[in-house]
């Protein structure tokens, strides 16, 4: 029992430690330092002033119709996340509706999260995405490549990420380096055509009748995040999202 315990205390040091060296790690790149010495003060006191404390979580919410991003934070003991920045887009690429193939220039629809934080990115900074998940492989089918290196980034150029100014993407992504120094191992990008009222769903579904299937499942998490303002619980089945 002993053993059992010190084995599982130990394991417990190793990933506290682990989480608290990533913003150590991150910060020893020229661009991240200078990110935090040029823009970490002012943010923090917001931060500070929004009651999320110096340990938060974060879901980011994009609108590609709109060219919004939007940051959501919440303290990691409080149970909802309220808006904290909105950032526009400073590019486009594709139309509305989801990614398929490699090369056809969308921008990805669906639920997904940050996997990769890059400091040395060709285009600043950039946050990676996690495309393609099991939904993206199932509509791509098995002749066709669904494409990859889906990014928020800095540098006003796109063929299917999301670019904010290099100025943006500053304080998108030491905020996201504070989340995961935090605790947090997977901050949601949630990726959606439009704000999708019902309004809007009838607006857009009269334009891509196609869709309306794939965006009803995406509006799903879109209405349970409105109303609750906590990420929903959103799982890949059989080629599909299903929102419990």
């Amino acid at each position: 029992m002993k053993l059992t315990c010190l084995t599982f205390l130990l394991s417990l040091s190793l990933m506290v430690n682990a989480q608290n060296n990533f913003k150590a790690t991150q910060i020893k790149f020229e661009r991240v330092e200078k990110a935090y010495h040029e823009k970490w003060e002012t943010l923090r006191k917001f931060v500070e002033a929004g009651g999320y404390g110096d340990q938060f979580s974060m879901v980011i919410n994009a609108y590609k119709t709109e060219g919004k991003l939007e940051i959501w934070l919440k303290n990691n003991s409080a149970k909802t996340y309220s808006l904290f920045r909105t950032y526009d887009f400073c590019a486009h690429s594709g139309t509305i509706g989801p990614k398929v193939f490699e090369g056809d220039g969308q921008t990805p629809e669906g639920f997904y999260y940050v996997n990769v934080f890059n400091p040395m990115s060709n285009f600043h900074l950039s946050l990676g995405v996690n495309y393609p998940n099991t939904v993206d492989y199932a509509r791509t089918g098995k002749d066709r490549k669904p494409g990859s290196d889906i990014y928020i980034h800095g540098n006003c150029v796109t063929v299917g990420c999301i670019p904010l100014t290099d100025e943006k993407i500053k304080e998108v992504y030491i905020l996201g380096v504070e989340a995961r120094n935090a605790g947090q191992e997977k901050i949601p990008v949630n990726i959606y055509p439009f704000k999708m009222t019902d309004r809007n769903m009838k607006k857009y579904i009269a334009q891509f009748p196609e869709q309306a299937t794939f965006w009803k499942s995406l509006q799903a998490g879109y209405l349970a995040f409105e109303k609750n303002k906590t990420q929903p619980d959103v799982t890949e089945v059989k080629g599909k999202y299903v929102v419990k």
